[in-house]
């Protein structure tokens, strides 16, 4: 998703970064445990946290040396229980990462609308959330694993994933300076983002074919901020002409992240240009809410671009595997659900790995009965993704539904593996309906 290139490039040029660690790296890597985790990005965090937490031998195998560059800074409310479960609020709590109460809209003649403040809808901590910066967030997680038991290596690479027929039983790994070495495992989750191995070594990795977006973001200082609560909101606003839209997200240290999304041909191959700077810079140009943020800004990152990165798996596990997080699936920036989905998956993923090894069964359908709930949940999340893309007006929906105001509200926060939320499938059907109508 990221040029490699440029991903050791992150921030350092607007705040300083702390060297990696080789204090965390277990002295030997073992010859067997009872699960391997490859990535610790959150999903993999999370997963090996709750099964070390649980008793379970797990090695946990990371390529880089945190703390590292990711995009996705912007956590939603239900991200609350999990972070709970893997006492990691604490963490939270005293990390100085800008607090989220609110998201705002900007439309496409520069309008603010006024602040959707959770707590408004649910007078409870978890209406408070978090704008984090990957690199510290990502650490945190990874050093928290340890502290619960996991082994971590970090610096070593998985070379493999080792099958015996349709089973796998471990990795080929390679530690920085080290030879190739075997770790048998009773189960191998993969947590490698978009590389997702196993998927990509079945061949049962499927590509979105309406979700073709991409993106094209950078970092600023300096930027126009709120204030009080106010300060951490998230703000969506529209290109002059819908063709796309900005996320505008306050960090820490006075940094904003800002980003557009759009069509993949209309962003990238539809125009004169393919230098990501012009086209960043003529995308700043036509978001009406934008410009005057940024006038007394400095932007200190290098221009990134992320392309037709929306897929799942057709799976979520098989006999002895599991996959969690991006290495199963990435759906839209758009209602910053990524950490969501990577925490909630690495948790219900971690709770049926361990009942399998409990109950002596490590087969696809046996490590695969949280999927199809969590499938279910992230297809309701797909669905306000595509009615926004679609132009549907949600407060016709709400206006003409006020019953439905808090399960759209429901959904926008996270929760999105409840059944009672399908009450809104009904009226968006409907609406669709009209609003096609209208246009034949």
């Amino acid at each position: 998703m990221v040029d490699a290139a440029s991903a050791g490039a992150d921030l350092s040029a607007a705040r300083s970064a702390r060297p990696a660690s080789q204090a965390h790296v277990p002295a030997d890597v073992p010859s067997r445990v009872d699960v391997i985790v490859i990535g610790g990005g959150p999903s993999g965090a999370t997963a090996a946290t709750i099964l070390a937490m649980a008793g379970r031998r797990v090695a946990l195998f990371e390529r880089d040396h945190f703390p590292r560059f990711h995009v996705g800074e912007s956590l939603i409310p239900e991200c609350y229980w999990t972070l709970g479960r893997l006492d990691m609020l604490g963490k939270m709590r005293a990390s100085g990462f800008t607090e989220k109460h609110s998201v705002q809209f900007v439309n496409e003649r520069g309008t603010l609308s006024a602040p959707f403040y959770f707590a408004d809808h649910k007078q409870h901590e978890s209406s408070r959330t978090w704008q984090v910066t990957r690199r510290e967030f990502d650490e945190m997680m990874l050093r928290n694993a340890e502290e619960k038991g996991a082994h971590v290596f970090e610096g070593t690479r998985v070379l493999e994933v080792v099958f015996d027929g349709q089973r796998a039983t471990g990795v080929v790994v390679q530690r920085e300076g080290e030879a190739p070495q075997t770790v048998s495992a009773e189960i191998v989750v993969d947590a490698s983002g978009q590389s997702s191995m196993i998927a990509a070594r079945l061949g049962i990795r499927l590509w979105d074919q309406e979700l073709k977006k991409a993106a094209v973001w950078s970092y600023w200082k300096g930027a126009e901020r709120g204030v009080g609560k106010d300060e951490g909101a998230t703000t969506v606003m529209q290109l002059d002409e819908k063709q796309g839209w900005f996320w505008y997200i306050p960090l820490a240290d006075d940094m904003v992240s800002v980003g557009v999304v759009a069509d993949n041909d209309y962003l990238l191959r539809d125009r004169q240009t393919r230098d990501p700077e012009a086209i960043y810079q003529e995308e700043i140009d036509r978001c009406p809410g934008l410009g005057p943020r940024l006038e007394q800004a400095e932007r200190v990152a290098p221009v990134r671009v992320a392309k037709e990165y929306s897929y799942r798996a057709s799976e979520v596990a098989g006999d002895g595997w599991v996959l969690v997080g991006d290495a199963f699936g990435f759906l839209d920036p758009l209602y910053s659900s990524g950490i969501l989905l990577a925490l909630r998956s690495g948790e219900v993923a971690a709770d049926a790995i361990d009942a399998a090894l409990t109950a002596g069964d490590t087969s696809g359908e046996r490590l695969g009965t949280w999927g199809p709930d969590f499938v279910r949940g992230m297809d309701r999340m797909r669905r306000l993704v595509m009615e926004f893309y679609d132009g549907l007006n949600f407060g016709k929906l709400v206006k003409r539904h006020p019953n439905l105001q808090g399960v759209v509200t429901d959904l926008l926060i996270g929760d999105l593996f409840n059944d009672r939320v399908d009450a809104i499938v009904g009226p968006l059907d409907e609406l669709r309906a009209e609003m096609f109508a209208s246009t034949n």
